[in-house]
């Protein structure tokens, strides 16, 4: 999987550390592996994906484990949670307006480049109301699929 920028293990600990603890929450070694995961990828993994490779480091790591860990670091904004219609959900460590596109054939969910605000379409809201972020997926069909 293609990965995000490096942050030494210790300071992703750290910051997961403080953000657990602010949220009242506890540092645990599988929410460790989970976030340290997610932060070294760039691609928008299931918790299915997300549990596969961390069982790789930790081998009695249950699915429903994973599950929680991923509930635990949406709750504390470490981590961004992509749900779909079709029950499906994919997570990014990434938690800053960005869009994203994903292709209707295999799933699979990439970061768009570009300055989100240089590509927000002009969007008019009711008087009032308070714009906290966004949320734009492109769909269509990747390389291999449309091929």
């Amino acid at each position: 999987m293609p990965t995000t920028e490096r942050m030494h293990p210790a300071h992703v600990d750290t910051v997961l550390r403080e953000a657990l603890e602010a949220n009242g929450q506890r540092f645990t070694e599988q929410r460790a592996a989970v976030y340290r995961f997610l932060r070294a990828t760039t691609d928008h993994p299931s918790a299915d994906e997300v549990f596969t490779a961390v069982r790789a480091e930790i081998a009695d790591i249950s699915l429903a484990t994973v599950y929680k860990a991923l509930e635990t670091l949406v709750s504390c904004n470490l981590a961004a949670k992509l749900a779909y219609g079709d029950d499906s959900a994919r997570y990014d460590a990434r938690t800053d307006d960005h869009y994203h596109s994903r292709c209707l054939g295999c799933g699979q969910v990439r970061d768009v480049a570009g300055e989100p605000h240089d590509l927000l379409p002009r969007i008019h809201v009711d008087a009032g109301f308070q714009v906290r972020g966004y949320r734009v997926e492109i769909v269509g069909l990747c390389p291999a699929c449309a091929g």
